[in-house]
């Protein structure tokens, strides 16, 4: 009977300690995954490229309180064709499946929508360069080594790098635009500088998922 016990004891244990690691498994991924969107959904973003805060909306999804120069998350729904509003402006947007895009807002200009492609490389983090300047223009090293190169307006270039903090410039040719703030890229991340202005006026931003605040 005390051998049964034991046993029964043992057994109890084991299934608590099994059941305590699923639960902190669990937590964890919900502190690196968004929640599971259906299959087929589309997933948009608004960036607020002005110099106020603004309230965005795709159909009934609200893209609230978005700061100056900084970026929503990312919020799914069902793909298809909808009402886009930024401000006291509509547009028409068409969502894909499986698809991601931005939804920018720019000083003095109508606002635009941006698709950006997946990235799904879990060792590698990606910067993406999307150039909405009247220029062509190109990530570099501070002292001036090519990154991203020769992005063309209205276009956007990409490259897959190591993880790791980085110190990177803007040019446009061989002439140093600004250099940037210094950005930390994580595996499977997708750091993305927008590039908004024109000639001596450029704003380069990076725009990332914002941390989690739970």
């Amino acid at each position: 009977m005390h051998s049964t016990n034991s046993t029964r004891r043992m057994l109890y244990a084991c299934m608590l300690a099994l059941g305590l690691s699923s639960l902190t498994a669990t937590a964890d991924e919900g502190g690196l995954y968004a929640p599971n969107a259906p299959k087929g959904s589309a997933f948009i973003r608004g960036y607020n490229a002005s110099n106020s805060e603004q309230n965005f909306s795709v159909g009934n999804t609200e893209l609230s309180d978005i700061a100056p120069l900084a970026s929503s998350d990312f919020s799914f729904l069902p793909a298809g064709s909808y009402s886009a509003q930024v401000g006291s402006n509509r547009l028409p947007v068409k969502l894909e499946a499986e698809h991601f895009y931005t939804l920018v807002s720019q000083v003095g200009e109508p606002p635009k929508l941006v698709a950006e492609a997946p990235f799904n490389n879990k060792r590698k983090a990606l910067l993406r360069v999307q150039n909405l300047s009247d220029s062509t223009l190109s990530l570099k090293t501070a002292d001036g080594k090519p990154v991203v190169d020769g992005v063309a307006p209205d276009a956007n270039g990409q490259r897959e790098v190591n993880p790791v903090k980085v110190n990177l410039a803007l040019f446009d040719g061989e002439r140093k635009v600004s250099d940037l703030k210094p950005v930390t890229l994580a595996r499977g991340e997708v750091v993305c500088l927008y590039i908004t202005g024109s000639g001596n006026a450029l704003s380069p931003v990076w725009v990332k998922r914002p941390a989690s605040t739970d």
